[in-house]
C-alpha cells in the first residue's frame, strides 16, 4: 500500500470534472490526479491499495482556509456539521487493502459530494448547497454580505472539488482495469436527529444506492446483512450523494454505495460539541464496519 500526501497545494489546479470515460463505456486508464509540479494538494489524502474497494471520506474535514476564515460567523460554526472522526472510524480499511481518499477541507467551504452544477440532489427537500450558506439547523454560516458569489464558488470548485474528483476518478479507473468488479464505498455520518433535514430519529445504518441504480442489489443485500445487529434502511432519507450517483455504473463493473451512519453509533451526541473521540465507544461499531467492508470485498469475488 502506498500513502501519498504532499505539501504543495498551490501546484494542483484540477481540470473541470466531467463524467469520467470509464462510466460512459469501456474501462479507461486512470486520469492524472496531479498538477504540473507532480504533487498532490496538502488537504487531499490518498492511501492506495490493490483490493477492489475504495473508501471515500468527503466530509470528515474541518479545515477552513485562512483567506476565507473571516467570512464565516465563526470557525466553530463552520466546522459543526462535519462527519466527525469518520476517517478514524474506518482507519482499519487500509488493513483490508482498500484505497482510501479523504479531504481535510470542511464541507462548509465546498461540498465534494454535491452536484457541481449546483442542481439539488433532492428536489423539493431541504438540503445544503455546493458551497453551503447555512448550517444543518438553518443558522447562517456567513457574516452579512460575505456569502460566496458565483465567481467565488467557481474558484473553490477549481481549487478543491475538481482535484478531489480527479484523484477519485483515477483510482476507480485504476482498479477497474485490474478487477471485474470494484466497490466505491462512500462513508458518512450525521446526527441522529436533524429536524430541518428529516423527521424523527435516523436508523443506525442508512444505505444509499440511488434507488438501486448505483450498484447491484446483491451488494446492497450483502451490506444490509452485515448491519443485522442494528437498525437499517435502504434509500430512505439518504439515497446517495453526488459521488454515489456519479460514479456508480454497475454495467461497467463499478458499484457505488453510500453509508450514512447515525452518529450515536460511535460517539456521544448529547455532550459538548464537537464531541471527543473515544476508542472504547467506537470499537463495537468498527467491528460491524469491518464486516460491512468485508461484505463489499466478498461481493467483488467473481
Amino acid at each position: 500500500m502506498i500513502r501519498e500526501r504532499e505539501l504543495n497545494e498551490c501546484q494542483v489546479e484540477g481540470p473541470r470534472t466531467e463524467r469520467p470515460a470509464f462510466l460512459q463505456g469501456p474501462r479507461a486508464q486512470g486520469l492524472a490526479a496531479r498538477g504540473p509540479g507532480g504533487l498532490m494538494p496538502s488537504w487531499l489524502t490518498l492511501e492506495r491499495g490493490e483490493a477492489p474497494l475504495i473508501v471515500s471520506i468527503p466530509h470528515a474535514g474541518i479545515a477552513i482556509p485562512g483567506d476565507l476564515a473571516d467570512a464565516y460567523v465563526s470557525i466553530e460554526s463552520a466546522q459543526a456539521d462535519a462527519d466527525f472522526y469518520v476517517d478514524r472510524l474506518y482507519a482499519f480499511a487500509h488493513d483490508l487493502g482498500a484505497t482510501v481518499i479523504s479531504t481535510s477541507i470542511s464541507r462548509s467551504v465546498i461540498d465534494v459530494n454535491r452536484d457541481p452544477s449546483g442542481a439539488s440532489l433532492y428536489p423539493g427537500m431541504t438540503t445544503t448547497e455546493l458551497c453551503p450558506t447555512a448550517r444543518f439547523n438553518g443558522a447562517p454560516l456567513y457574516r452579512e454580505g460575505c456569502a460566496p458569489d458565483a465567481e467565488e464558488v467557481a474558484q473553490r470548485r477549481a481549487r478543491y472539488f475538481d482535484p478531489y474528483h480527479a484523484a477519485l476518478a483515477a483510482e476507480v479507473a485504476r482498479l477497474a482495469a485490474l478487477h471485474p468488479r470494484v466497490v466505491l464505498y462512500d462513508a458518512h455520518s450525521i446526527l441522529s436527529r436533524v429536524p430541518r433535514l428529516f423527521e424523527g430519529e435516523l436508523p443506525q445504518f442508512n444505505v444509499g444506492t440511488f434507488d438501486a441504480r448505483s450498484c447491484a442489489r446483491t451488494l446492497t443485500e450483502h451490506v444490509v446483512a452485515a448491519c443485522a445487529e442494528g437498525s437499517s434502511v435502504v434509500d430512505g432519507r439518504f439515497k446517495g450523494g453526488w459521488i454515489t450517483r456519479h460514479y456508480g455504473a454497475p454495467a461497467n463493473g463499478v458499484h457505488a454505495i453510500q453509508m450514512e451512519l447515525a452518529m450515536r453509533c460511535y460517539l456521544d451526541e448529547d455532550g459538548p460539541w464537537p464531541p471527543a473521540w473515544n476508542d472504547a465507544r467506537a470499537a463495537p461499531m468498527q467491528v460491524v464496519l469491518r464486516n460491512v467492508l468485508g461484505a463489499c470485498l466478498a461481493f467483488t469475488n467473481v
